[in-house]
């Protein structure tokens, strides 16, 4: 199937490693143009590389971090100058630390919306006026704890359950400029954060790790946890225009595991 990507361009935020790498890549492989960034300078320009040399697509790696409002804009404006425009952008940010109600503070409120609300109304904020005239495609990255809402993770269900409100607010108030906004979540996946959580999840249980990653696969109606790529396939096809009638929505890619009917 042709997605109608080729010449395209788009920015991928956190696009270092893991679902955001896997992504970018997905994107270059259909002939997109890609910037991508993160706060490691050499991590992003090894990844770029590594892109370019596997798809021979145009690869621009950039240094910015999402809890920055300046290098955000810096990171949109960079990609525009070097590539005339933006046609897609992929929202994307690491996920806040484990802890429930009774143990995260205010502060690790403030911190986390900050992370994962803020950072997408920015870089959304940032390139809206780019597809203006044209149209264009935004997906935002959270999670299945939209959805269903993670143990121990009320810091993660807080913050990504409000990008929700965003992306049907501006699919509403954007769709006149043939701007689209969907969201994707994704269960649980073989990334770092899914390592990360594993091992938290192991020292506080005193179980060793492994049992705590087979744990993460439990309730997985496919038995396994998601591979990045299969991720990214899902958010390719949602940024391209072969999904040029679907706005507003949010796309669980967990193996099925969410249990709900909405």
């Amino acid at each position: 199937m042709d997605l109608h990507l080729q010449g395209k361009v788009a920015l991928v935020a956190a696009g270092s490693k893991g679902l955001g790498r896997a992504v970018a890549t997905g994107l270059a492989r259909e002939g997109a143009r890609v910037a991508l960034f993160s706060r490691d300078a050499e991590r992003i320009n090894a990844t770029a590389e590594a892109i370019k040399t596997e798809t021979g697509a145009e690869v621009l790696p950039l240094v910015a971090d999402v809890m920055h409002p300046e290098q955000i804009t810096a990171a949109i404006d960079a990609t525009v100058k070097e590539f005339g425009g933006l046609d897609v952008l992929v929202t994307n940010a690491g996920g806040p630390p484990p802890g429930s109600f009774e143990t995260v503070s205010d502060a690790d409120f403030v911190n986390a919306i900050e992370l994962n609300l803020l950072s997408t109304i920015r870089l959304c904020r940032a390139a809206v006026p780019h597809m203006k005239e044209h149209g264009g495609s935004i997906v935002t990255i959270t999670s299945i704890s939209v959805k269903q809402p993670l143990q121990d993770l009320i810091l993660s269900n807080t913050a990504r359950s409000g990008v929700l409100g965003l992306v049907k607010s501006m699919a509403n108030e954007l769709g006149k400029y043939n701007i689209r906004v969907n969201n994707v979540g994704p269960g649980p996946t073989r990334t770092d954060r899914i390592l990360n959580l594993a091992r938290a999840r192991a020292e506080r249980d005193r179980i060793p790790l492994e049992d705590a990653l087979t744990e993460s696969a439990m309730g997985i109606p496919l038995g396994r946890l998601g591979e990045p790529e299969e991720f990214a396939n899902a958010v390719v096809f949602l940024a391209s225009p072969a999904a040029s009638y679907i706005s507003g929505q949010t796309l669980l890619i967990d193996g099925g595991a969410y249990a709900g009917t909405l």
